[in-house]
């Protein structure tokens, strides 16, 4: 005959929280266990992108790791992906050299009006 089984907790609907298994005791009863909730990939803050290196766990569970598992040891290692992050790297540079340039580019026009000037005076 089948053994008849009944929640240990209170929670009496099949939810997600109260998911169960049933696992046979070494006394030979039947009980339900309790399946904690499965955790998500943390993603990249970006693009989306699931974050390699960071394993996936509930909330709660970060707490316990030690800090290497819960980073990768890069900059916005653990909240953006390798992409977005040479992105963000490359954008500033390119940033950078256009500011440069525009200086450079400014001072050449400079140059060039003072010869005419100097030019045009003799």
């Amino acid at each position: 005959m089948v053994q008849r089984l009944t929640y240990r907790r209170r929670l009496s609907y099949r939810t997600t929280s109260n998911a169960t298994k049933i696992v046979k005791t070494p006394g030979g009863r039947l009980v339900y266990q309790y399946i904690g909730k499965t955790g998500k990939v943390p993603r990249c803050g970006e693009c989306g992108v699931n974050l390699a290196g960071i394993p996936a766990l509930r909330p709660y569970q970060y707490k316990n790791l030690p800090k290497s598992r819960r980073t990768v040891s890069r900059a916005y290692g653990g909240s953006k992906c390798a992409k977005c992050v040479r992105n963000r790297i490359v954008r500033a540079f390119l940033i950078e050299e256009q500011k440069t340039a525009k200086i450079v580019f400014k001072k050449q026009q400079k140059d060039l009006k003072q010869k005419k000037d100097k030019k045009s005076s003799k």
